[in-house]
């Protein structure tokens, strides 16, 4: 069995942004075993797993991005969409687009310190949109 369907997230300022709940939510109807795939439809924001007990690791790993891709670089040819837009894309490709996690009984399979992660790399990226692909 196979079920797909796509949530619309709530517009989140730029930065890391827990977003299990979210996404949890969504498997309470669906029950099950199986797999999720997490698959976001924008090249300029991501989603990742990552340590999700100490908020501080959401405010070092924005911080790092920013350092490692800095906006106003004078190399970067694609800037009609803003100074912000062309580091966004570098920084989602790091980041990536989908994550696969393993569902026990319409539950994620995160360890214990894991929680998924919108990656905002816009100053103003709007409602991001997530496909969620379930597989029993």
């Amino acid at each position: 069995m196979v079920k797909q369907f796509e949530i619309v997230l709530p517009s989140f300022p730029r930065g890391v942004h827990l977003i299990t709940d979210l996404v949890e939510r969504e498997l309470r109807d669906i029950g099950g075993t199986g797999t999720l795939n997490v698959f976001i439809k924008h090249t300029s924001a991501g989603i990742c797993i990552n340590e999700n007990a100490d908020p501080s690791v959401r405010v070092d790993m924005n911080s790092f991005f920013d350092r490692i891709v800095p906006e106003g670089s004078g190399y970067f040819t694609h800037t009609l969409e803003g100074i912000d837009d062309m580091p966004a894309h570098i920084k989602s490709v790091l980041t990536g687009n989908s994550l696969t996690i393993p569902v026990k009984n319409g539950r994620l399979q995160t360890g214990t310190w894991q929680g998924i992660y919108l990656c905002e790399f816009r100053n103003s990226g709007g409602r991001r949109r997530l496909v969620l692909t379930f597989q029993s």
